[in-house]
């Protein structure tokens, strides 16, 4: 590669991980062989994480940790901001790299020959198999996107949800999908903070919103959870972790990307839903599923560069060109997963064992290919387990 100024030579040996996909944004940075992935792949299998175990990687790590609480202080006002800064920018921008459906998560890759739009459906089958949803239910899904999730449930299942979001392009859009499918009555999204529902729900889905969260706000996001879950409810998370310590957001991705995000240990997040009241049923690691889903959306972006320029410009290209080959760098080949956390409030809500997830999943599928015309979750041959007759009756419950 070539630098092309001393400004970027100096801002480079003082931060790499900011002033290099800085430099490169600004075109003081260029790669004469290979691109930014092959960059990070070489940079990734050279250095590991053996610097940490310095006394200056101990000592900054220190430091940085210390300076989180600070950078995460999403309040609803900031959450509101943050999301603006990236959900809300050109629904043709989304349309050039996403599915059809819109699905901005990991996809779920049950087969490697799978398309991109195969596995984002394979994603939402996934998960709601986990929720276990009756016809009829009420479903609330925390962080609703452009409503891609929650439109699979109300029509799959006949479920009555509600989808939250804070961003004004991804409510407009997901409004106009349920009218446009004939949903309305089934399905309706609000530019709304999740901290401010009261209702309850039988079940709650959240995909890829966690993240936006911030460690300041564990508590209060499942302690407003188990607020809106019913007793016999189900809850799933879906979100991005890592399988190594705690630490703290990339300088760039905050800086440029997601102001105000973090991905999470696994350690960080348990204690919070422990003390909450709610009780962790399953949880499923994702691996390289996600890196798969960033290849096709690194790829689809890089053959539509023209068009994307077109609504921005060359700086934009280039930023986002390092966000989704550095994504893709870090699920790849450093510590970054996806987690998929069931809970409850008790455990006999679901079944014994597993298989309900993968019967449920086959049901699906043979529904959306139109050769069942029957109801979409059929009762698992293990049933659940008997409730206590003398169980005496919670306060508030329905």
């Amino acid at each position: 590669m070539v630098i092309h100024t001393r400004r970027a030579e100096r801002a480079i040996t003082l931060h790499p991980s900011l002033a290099i996909p800085e430099a490169f944004m600004e075109e003081e940075l260029d790669f004469l062989e290979g691109d930014v992935l092959s960059f990070l792949h070489l940079v990734y299998e050279n250095t590991g994480i053996s610097w940490i175990d310095s006394n200056w990687g101990k000592l900054l790590n220190h430091a940085r940790l210390a300076a989180r609480p600070f950078q995460q202080l999403n309040s609803a006002r900031r959450s509101r901001r943050n999301v603006e800064r990236h959900y809300d920018l050109s629904g043709e921008l989304y349309k050039l790299f996403l599915d059809d459906d819109m699905q901005y998560s990991c996809a779920y890759y049950e087969r490697p020959d799978m398309t991109l739009d195969e596995a984002q459906l394979a994603k939402k089958r996934h998960i709601a198999a986990k929720l276990k949803i009756k016809p009829g239910q009420t479903v609330l899904d925390i962080g609703s996107g452009w409503g891609g999730m929650g439109l699979y449930i109300a029509k799959a299942f006949q479920a009555d949800v509600l989808g939250v979001t804070l961003s004004t392009e991804q409510h407009q859009v997901s409004t106009d999908r349920a009218h446009a499918e004939g949903l309305q009555d089934r399905i309706h999204f609000e530019l709304r903070d999740y901290r401010d529902l009261s209702e309850r729900f039988d079940r709650i889905v959240s995909v890829g919103m966690f993240e936006h969260v911030g460690i300041n706000h564990y508590r209060t996001f499942f302690d407003k959870c188990a607020t809106l879950l019913k007793p016999d409810g189900v809850m799933l998370l879906h979100t991005i972790g890592r399988v190594g310590p705690p630490t703290t957001t990339n300088a760039f991705i905050r800086k440029h990307i997601f102001p105000g995000g973090y991905i999470p240990a696994l350690s960080e997040v348990m204690p919070h839903i422990e003390r909450s009241g709610l009780m962790v049923t399953d949880v499923e690691v994702l691996r390289l599923h996600y890196a798969e889903t960033l290849k096709a959306w690194r790829e689809r972006f890089l053959a539509n560069r023209d068009k994307v320029k077109a609504i921005y410009d060359e700086r934009f290209c280039r930023m986002w060109e390092f966000y989704l080959s550095g994504s893709e760098a870090s699920f790849r080949w450093q510590d970054l997963v996806n987690f998929q956390i069931q809970v409850t409030k008790r455990n006999d809500v679901l079944p014994m064992t597993r298989d309900y997830i993968g019967k449920c999943e086959k049901t699906l599928a043979m529904h959306e290919m139109g050769h069942s015309r029957t109801e979409p979750v059929a009762e698992p041959a293990e049933k659940t387990q008997a409730k206590p007759t003398h169980r005496r009756k919670v306060a508030g419950e329905d």
